[in-house]
């Protein structure tokens, strides 16, 4: 997984074509053709034994004969030439290979590419087209036009699907990029290199598969930050799936994993080619929203009746709820009877004129987000002067709009003219709506980008020793499965109500336990064999009394003898009967998957959990916004609300629960499986009825490892500063960002311009945001922090901060201490705590850029270790450290 070389393959100086061909729809041929009559500025050199020139150009016998060395090559020979004919390419210093010939093994690519520091695309790969360097290296059918927007597929199929598409729309590209098997190049590198692009505006991916994750969600997190990035995903999972040992297991079906991996990168998934430039488009023009309220504004009620259709069954954002002075104000604008709650008819006679009359009242309603402006052609109404109010309204008065201008060829003037004001137009109203949906859902993932959980529950501080006995107790089990008590008392360690449960060894045993536990209680048999108990019998509910519980163990020994004979019943377990008449039964559980890692369910619980199919999966770790967002999620959510005699469920008490169990497997790693079904909840709070845990050894797979990193508390240390006096050193957390205000207010200008290389007054709440969430795998920031004297609150006294690209060679360091804390080593000791974590970290070296009059900082630069010296810019100097790594 890397950058480098890529931006000379992605735009090369020179091309050679190896397995170049005269005969008319081969590979060699296509591709030269395609790259003579795209006019590549560049060389242009055919590699081909047999024939003496192709498409009119001199050819050459081998690699080793050809006049220069190829920025990049096309190799068009068969598979079992492949490897050979890439080691020659790597040898001669070629910087990419583009290989079409399906039949090779990729590790043979990926050995070779690591030997010589190749680039390879594929193989399988269609190529690669850069309109804008005039470079078409591929054998798609048609050219690809100049744009703004990035396409990256692995097989060809889709590819030539999509400049089908494209061309008679006038969709272009600043690059088009085919992957094949994706041995060497992927979509991670693909990602990081176009986040950066200055020549793309957003990035689509067509995904078939991802072999190995590892880089992937970095990538896609740090290229989300940058700009719109857009997939589609082939392949929907069998809802159909067998229910194993864990009910968690067969629920995060590795599609649904996928969608929540999608959502915490800040990306947004689509479902076809169609919606995906599309949504591009949508997200490239729209605003930013405020929410997901939306009012819809049309002339004529047949619209409104439409768009309302669509809206109801959109994933995704809700009617608006018109304010009262706004309807009075709109009675002279619309027709009469023509507001609801939502939606304004302006009539099908409606003037031009009242659409920004409209506009400018629904502008000042803070009760909706956006308006869709849908415009119906009528003989009465014209189309061009109404979408010129419409795009005059919204730059006077800054309201948010979605325009749906109905029609073919008679509203095409109109949408061209909305389309110049940039802003998003659509033809159907069903098409806007979708639109819509895409914005919200991408604002949604944007705000779940920048949610950086905590690793601890600030409400609730677990006892870690005591979890680790329990944990390292259930490891030395054949099964690794925890005992139904020792299950129950690791949720309960982190703050997870549970229903007690004593184990019992016979009949004559659970009756003595239910004596003295009091009735009415509960009884289960205890098996490993038995992960569905009611299957077979072997619960039994509302025992009230000695001999009702002898009666009830034997009949349950009695049912698993006959369903499960080769069941082990290891005793019973005795629970006191939960009586909650008010609560709804819900499940919450976790799970690995082999590419994303762990994994959280929630959803619907009980017996029919598999029936219902009402469940969500979210990727740990967790915090309360992140939590609330899956629990809203599901259908069962609405069930949670008040309804007839019923009171609401503590919704906040089920979010904390969610997030303390993501803890607990953030702490645990050793968790692979963990089910609670049923878990209540009612007014009261939740309650743990039954739960089951699965632990096994931590091993480096993927499917171990988390796809989000946790907060790393392990890096929390404390140091001590020249006056005596302590301070803790820590990675930032969101939660800073107060405290990172107040260090930002007490930094002199001059301190400002040195750390932001201009004039910097203060920082507004989406700058301090960005400073204060961040990717822990690509991006650290330690803060020196201390209690106030004043109230004891934190306050932040210093930061130091690196970005590190992605092959990690190189962390770019910043540093911010407070003006009136200059003298007492808190600058020196910031710095050696990001040098020693970049040490511990593997990175080759860490730069800095210094104005050339900060001397403090050139000081501070020297005494730490780091080598100065100037760059191409006399105001600015390089300082650099190695700091031993052997960067990947």
């Amino acid at each position: 997984m890397s950058i480098l070389g890529l931006s000379r393959v992605l735009t090369p100086r020179s091309v050679a074509v190896i397995g170049a061909s005269a005969r008319p729809r081969r590979f060699g041929n296509v591709v030269m053709r395609n790259l003579l009559e795209g006019n590549f500025p560049g060389p242009v050199m055919p590699v081909s034994p047999r024939e003496k020139a192709v498409a009119g150009v001199l050819a050459y016998p081998s690699i080793a004969a050809l006049p220069e060395t190829p920025d990049l090559a096309v190799v068009c020979v068969a598979g079992r030439r492949v490897p050979e004919t890439l080691e020659d390419l790597g040898a001669r210093g070629t910087a990419g290979a583009i290989v079409v010939a399906l039949d090779v093994d990729p590790a043979a690519i990926r050995t070779i590419s690591r030997r010589h520091g190749l680039r390879v695309f594929g193989a399988g790969s269609l190529g690669l087209i850069v309109p804008q360097a005039r470079l078409n290296a591929s054998f798609a059918h048609v050219p690809a036009l100049p744009g703004q927007v990035a396409f990256v597929s692995q097989s060809g199929v889709p590819c030539v699907s999509v400049l089908d598409w494209a061309r008679p729309r006038g969709v272009g590209f600043s690059r088009f990029v085919s992957l094949g098997q994706a041995a060497d190049v992927d979509f991670a590198d693909m990602m990081d290199m176009l986040a950066n692009d200055p020549e793309t505006r957003a990035i689509l991916l067509f995904i078939e598969s991802i072999a190995a994750r590892r880089e992937f969600m970095p990538a896609a997190r740090a290229a989300a930050r940058n700009k719109p990035l857009l997939l589609v995903k082939a392949g929907r999972d069998d809802l159909n799936r067998q229910i194993g040992p864990f009910l968690s297991e067969a629920l995060a079906a590795p599609d649904d994993v996928f969608d929540a991996a999608v959502g915490r990168a800040g990306a947004l998934r689509v479902g076809s080619l169609d919606e995906l430039f599309e949504g591009a488009e949508t997200l490239a023009r729209s605003r930013a929203l405020r929410g997901d309220r939306l009012a819809v504004l049309a002339n004529g009620e047949g619209a409104l009746t439409m768009a309302w259709d669509e809206i109801t069954h959109a994933n995704g954002g809700r009617p608006a709820t018109l304010s009262p002075d706004t309807r009075t104000r709109l009675e002279d604008i619309a027709v009469p009877g023509g507001i609801g709650d939502s939606a304004v008819d302006l009539g099908l006679a409606a003037a031009p004129e009242r659409y920004g009359e409209a506009l400018a009242v629904l502008a000042e309603d803070e009760g909706l987000d956006v308006v869709l402006v849908v415009h119906v052609p009528t003989p009465m109404a014209d189309a061009v002067a109404t979408a010129r109010a419409v795009v005059e309204g919204t730059r006077r008065h800054g309201c948010p709009v979605l325009a749906c201008w109905i029609g073919a060829d008679a509203s095409m003037p109109a949408r061209r003219l909305l389309t110049e004001a940039a802003l998003p137009v659509f033809a159907s109203i069903r098409g806007a709506v979708a639109g819509f949906r895409h914005v919200v859902l991408h604002a949604r993932n944007q705000d779940m980008l920048l949610e950086t959980p905590p690793s601890d529950s600030a409400d609730h501080q677990p006892d870690k020793e005591a979890a680790r006995r329990l944990v390292q107790h259930g490891l030395a089990d054949p099964d690794g499965l925890l005992t139904d008590a020792a299950a129950r008392t690791l949720l309960a360690v982190y703050g997870v109500p549970t229903v007690p449960s004593v184990p019992a060894t016979d009949a004559e045993d659970a009756a003595r336990v239910a004596e003295r536990m009091g009735f009415p209680v509960a009884l289960t048999a205890a098996s490993p064999d038995l992960p569905r108990k009611w299957d077979v019998g072997a619960v039994a509910l509302n025992l009230e009394n000695g001999d009702a519980v002898r009666a009830a163990a034997e009949g349950i020994l009695q049912r698993v003898r006959q369903h499960r004979p080769d069941a082990r019943v290891q005793g019973f377990a005795v629970q006191r009967m939960a009586l909650r008449p008010n609560a709804r039964q819900l499940m919450l559980g976790s799970a690995c998957d082999p590419l994303f890692g762990p994994v959280l369910v929630f959803g619907e619980g009980g017996r029919a959990v598999e029936v219902l199919r009402d469940h969500v999966v979210g990727l740990p770790p967790l915090n309360l916004p992140l939590a609330r967002q899956m629990i809203a999620r599901t259908r069962v959510s609405r069930r949670l609300e008040a309804h007839g005699f019923r009171p609401a469920a503590d919704r906040e008490a089920l979010a904390q629960a969610l997030v303390r169990l993501s803890h607990l497997i953030v702490d645990n790693p050793e968790i692979v499986a963990c089910d609670i079904n049923p878990l209540f909840a009612d007014e009261q709070g939740v309650l743990v009825v039954d739960a089951r845990i699965r632990l096994a050894p931590v091993d480096g797979s993927d499917r171990r490892r988390f796809a989000i990193m946790p907060y790393p508390s392990g890096l929390e240390e404390s140091a001590t500063l020249y006056d005596g006096s302590a301070v803790t050193l820590r990675p930032i957390r969101p939660e800073d960002e107060p405290a990172h205000a107040d260090l930002v207010a007490r930094v002199t200008p001059q301190d400002l311009r040195y750390r932001f290389f201009g004039a910097v007054r203060e920082l507004k709440h989406h700058q301090l945001a960005r400073l204060t969430q961040v990717d822990y795998n690509r991006e650290m920031a330690f803060i020196a922090t201390r209690p106030r004297a004043a109230d004891g609150q934190p306050e932040t006294l210093g930061v130091v901060r690196t970005v590190t690209d992605p092959d990690n060679r190189r962390g770019e360091l910043a540093i911010l201490v407070r003006s009136d804390l200059k003298g007492t080593g808190l600058g020196t000791i910031l710095v050696d705590k990001i040098v020693r974590y970049h040490r511990a970290r593997g990175t080759g070296e860490i730069g800095a850029q210094v104005l050339a009059d900060n001397e403090a900082m050139l000081r501070l630069a020297k005494r730490c270790g780091f080598s100065v010296g100037r760059t191409s810019d006399p105001e600015v100097m390089d300082c650099v450290i190695r700091t031993g790594g052997n960067a990947h």
